[in-house]
């Protein structure tokens, strides 16, 4: 058996900053069910207290990915076999659909969109910020590309104050299996 045979799936999951990343461990957790190994990349944001960094590195047993390796170090993770960005913030969808790859996880987006790796994006966004003009664009540009969006979360209450699901696992979903 090769050894690319013998590996489980490897996932990419780019985490953005808004405040619901705080659950990020449902979708790692969903996704090692599935049989999925992950690796976290984090914007420098999203680094900042939006998530347990160390509760994440524990579940995932590899480091968070925030910064650029240096020449020659090698690649700390395997090359993916999909990426899920979630929470995808306004700010991120449309830096990558202009291709600014001004941090590794948008320079990582940029380049697997390329490679035509299966990408699913649950965005984060509110609802006057996925009215705006330059968002609807980018989304269209991204689909174009074969990215796969789920609805928009706003985290507005309901109508009875409850807060909805962010949907975790309907990113699997979009990916499929490798």
């Amino acid at each position: 058996m090769t050894e690319q045979a013998a590996r489980k799936p490897f996932l990419y999951v780019v985490v953005c900053a808004a405040g619901i990343a705080a659950d990020v461990s449902k979708l790692i957790t969903a996704a090692q069910e599935r049989n999925w190994e992950v690796g976290v990349i984090a914007t420098p944001v999203a680094m900042n207290g939006f998530f347990d960094t160390a509760a994440v590195e524990a579940q995932t047993g590899r480091p968070i990915r925030s910064a650029w390796r240096a020449p020659g170090e090698p690649r700390p993770f395997p090359a993916p076999d999909a990426v899920v960005v979630a929470p995808a913030t306004f700010n991120t969808v449309n830096k990558w659909a202009a291709g600014i790859a001004d941090t590794l996880a948008l320079g990582t987006l940029c380049e697997v969109a390329g490679l035509g790796v299966p990408i699913a994006v649950l965005p984060c966004v509110a609802e006057a910020l996925a009215a705006h003009p330059a968002y609807r664009e980018s989304v269209e540009r991204l689909r174009g590309m074969g990215v796969r969006f789920a609805e928009p979360y706003t985290g507005e209450p309901g109508v009875g104050g409850d807060r909805p699901e962010f949907g975790w696992e309907r990113a699997l979903d979009l990916i499929g299996r490798a």
